[in-house]
């Protein structure tokens, strides 16, 4: 009966552990998505005129 115990306590453990990779898997994955949003909302506010930002020389050999 002992042994019954201790797999049952070894069962439960794993299963903890596992819930808790599963919620810091889930947490890493909203961070992402929320410096995603972030960097989405950034960028639409940039204005790029698709010219240089200084005139472009060619190189002297």
């Amino acid at each position: 009966m002992y042994e019954y115990e201790l797999q049952q306590l070894r069962s439960a453990e794993l299963i903890r552990r596992a819930e808790d990779e599963r919620l810091a898997r889930e947490v890493v994955r909203g961070r992402r998505a929320a410096r995603r949003e972030a960097a989405r909302r950034a960028a639409e506010g940039e204005v790029h005129t698709g010219r240089p930002r200084r005139p472009r020389l060619p190189r002297t050999a």
